[in-house]
């Protein structure tokens, strides 16, 4: 894409015109049609590469129009920033620039300050709206949280729906409030220092309501994904389709303020040209960010634990700032469940979740049983803060036939240890929406599909992905409207006593994060990672920055351990045990006992202790 390439859809130019503009090589005219009043069918000139286009004046926010191909088929614009009226409707004007921002001149945190709250706007809420979403950023950013990551939210059919089936990639989901509520999100959100992440999938379109193809050479022809037909990132006419994708992604950046992006199932991108579009994308949006003044980070969601996705354009990578340790969240899952079904049959726990500590990905070119073939390569010179960790999120939960969460799954003594994990690893954490109180509420799979033939489909293919492992088990239906409502988070859960002892612990643990130097600023080369007590099943992680040191040791038994602390001579803090009355456990506070480096520290079965070394001198004065 050259800089001078034209910008697409229905764009606000001085003086009062609207520019309306489409790539449309599958067809021998266009025309633009009116809703009025008064309504109106337009020409439009074709020009170079394939584009129509005609600019008329003096139009209102909020017209409808349609672009009516060959005489005949009318649809919407493939760059709609607006569908009032779904997917199957007209598209609508708008003008960005009547957004007002409280705070334009708004910088994100560094990448490393990052800690991530998952939310789907349907069912983070009762009214599922950005609107209503908004009354919760105070609570989130009082426990610790710098960044929220929205699910999808280009529209899709209905008003139930992942997001994933996502049809319009400029256009912000019009039962959730459209482009203005969303502004509005973005703006409170950065009132309150918080950075906003926006989920964006460019590996396929929804399968209704998706009328691109009608319009140009969208689809390859060539390689197919989990979703159908690939997009056509690499053979004739992928010039126009990584401008297509890459102007959605500035149009979120300069417009609507998006201060990173998640960019989902990099593998199904696929692209054999010598300049990958995900290269273009990376090097476009940081340009584009430089010359605004800000920052914008791309954090990729793969699995493919591939170092070149993190990696410099100078070291021929893609150029992604982050990506997600998959890894990371399977060892630890395992750890703590037990389970050994699909994925998780490649992982053995405890062992795996040190390596996942050690250096960010298990597998690193050794053989995967689950995938038949060896998987992964060194991670080499990469950075903590490079790497996304969870321990659970929207996939991880939804993608089990059920939508049980952890909290269904493990103990609250459990709950505190998996907490500890994640937001106090050395990468950037993630919390998916209700798992700081304890949601026990399923995030289920569900859609609103209008078409009854796809509704069918889509419905019998869940119950076939899951026929082998819950035989004689009704999963539950996704079209059906109670799926959805059982995926909504219950605010009442915040309120019980483990809800308000384990959202305490959630603050203390980022307050901690935040404030202790050896967690503040992780480093590979600053840190051991062993393992001790029973069969080896407590983590013992030690991370050092300048003279201050911290050990964390993590009890994956039933049984208290007993674990000695290293640097004979030392004197070790406890400033943090997740087994104590103060967060809802069975100890007793003690407050800030000394231990000396003779005595072993005693951690509680599943429970978690974080100890600060404290020099010699300091203990003979106390």
């Amino acid at each position: 894409m050259s800089d001078d390439a034209p910008s697409i859809g229905a764009i606000r130019l001085p003086g009062g015109r609207t520019r309306f503009r489409v790539w449309a090589p599958q067809v021998t005219s266009v025309a633009l049609k009116l809703d009025g009043p008064p309504a109106r069918l337009l020409p439009m000139a074709r020009t170079s590469r394939d584009y129509f286009e005609v600019t008329v004046p003096d139009l209102p926010d909020g017209s409808r129009y349609w672009y009516q191909l060959d005489g005949e088929r009318l649809r919407p614009d493939p760059a709609s920033r607006s569908q009032p009226d779904g997917v199957h409707g007209a598209s609508a004007v708008i003008d960005p620039s009547t957004f007002r921002w409280s705070s334009p001149f708004w910088r994100a945190p560094a990448l490393e300050q990052y800690v991530i709250y998952e939310l789907h706007t349907g069912t983070f809420t009762a009214p599922g709206t950005f609107d209503a979403a908004i009354a919760e950023l105070d609570r989130l950013r009082h426990l610790g949280f710098t960044a929220i990551e929205l699910m999808p939210i280009n529209e899709f059919p209905g008003e139930r729906n992942w997001g994933y089936d996502g049809a319009y990639p400029f256009a912000a989901q019009s039962s959730y409030g459209g482009p203005a509520g969303f502004a509005r999100f973005v703006d409170a959100c950065h009132q309150r220092e918080l950075a906003v992440i926006l989920d964006v999938v460019f590996n396929h379109f929804g399968p209704e309501g998706a009328y691109a193809g009608e319009f140009g050479h969208y689809y390859s022809d060539r390689y197919r994904t989990l979703w159908g037909n690939a997009l056509n990132f690499d053979g004739p006419g992928s010039d126009e389709v990584r401008r297509f994708f890459i102007e959605s992604a500035l149009y979120w950046l300069r417009e609507l303020h998006i201060d990173a992006f998640r960019v989902d199932a990099i593998h199904a991108i696929l692209d054999q040209s010598a300049y990958p579009f995900l290269r273009q994308l990376t090097e476009t949006i940081h340009r584009e960010a430089r010359m605004l003044g800000r920052t914008a980070y791309l954090i990729a969601e793969s699995d493919l634990n591939d170092p070149r996705v993190i990696q410099s354009r100078e070291t021929n990578g893609l150029g992604f700032d982050a990506q997600w340790s998959d890894d990371f969240h399977h060892a630890l899952h395992t750890a703590l469940t037990q389970e050994r079904d699909g994925i998780y049959r490649d992982f053995d726990g405890v062992a795996d979740l040190k390596r996942a500590f050690e250096r960010g990905f298990v597998y690193i070119g050794q053989y995967s049983g689950f995938r038949d073939r060896s998987h992964g390569t060194t991670p080499g010179n990469i950075r903590p803060e490079q790497l996304v960790v969870c321990d659970q999120n929207h996939d991880q939960i939804g993608n089990r036939a059920f939508g049980d969460r952890l909290a269904v799954m493990l103990s609250f003594e459990q709950m505190k240890l998996s907490a500890v994990c994640t937001l106090l690893s050395p990468y950037i954490p993630l919390v998916f929406m209700g798992e700081e109180y304890g949601e026990s509420a399923p995030f289920q799979f569900f859609t609103s599909h209008t078409d009854p033939d796809l509704a069918e489909a889509v419905r019998r293919g869940r119950a076939k992905a899951f026929e082998d492992i819950h035989a004689g088990k009704d999963v539950p239906d996704p079209q059906a409207p109670e799926t959805f409502i059982r995926s909504k988070l219950n605010p009442k859960h915040r309120d019980s006593p483990d809800g308000r002892a384990l959202q305490d612990f959630h603050r203390e643990l980022l307050r901690l994060r935040r404030e202790l130097p050896a967690l503040a600023a992780p480093s590979f080369t600053r840190q051991d990672v062993g393992l001790a007590g029973p069969d080896d099943r407590v983590v013992v992680l030690h991370r050092r920055h300048g003279d201050q040191e911290a050990l964390m040791l993590l009890n994956f038994t039933n049984e208290t351990a007993d674990v000695r602390v290293p640097n004979g001579g030392e004197h070790w803090r406890p400033i943090l045990d997740s087994s104590t009355d103060r967060w809802g456990g069975n100890r007793t506070t003690t407050g800030d006992t000394v231990i000396d480096e003779r005595n072993a520290i005693e951690v509680a079965p599943w429970g978690a202790m974080l100890v600060e070394r404290i020099a010699s001198a300091t203990v003979d004065s106390e």
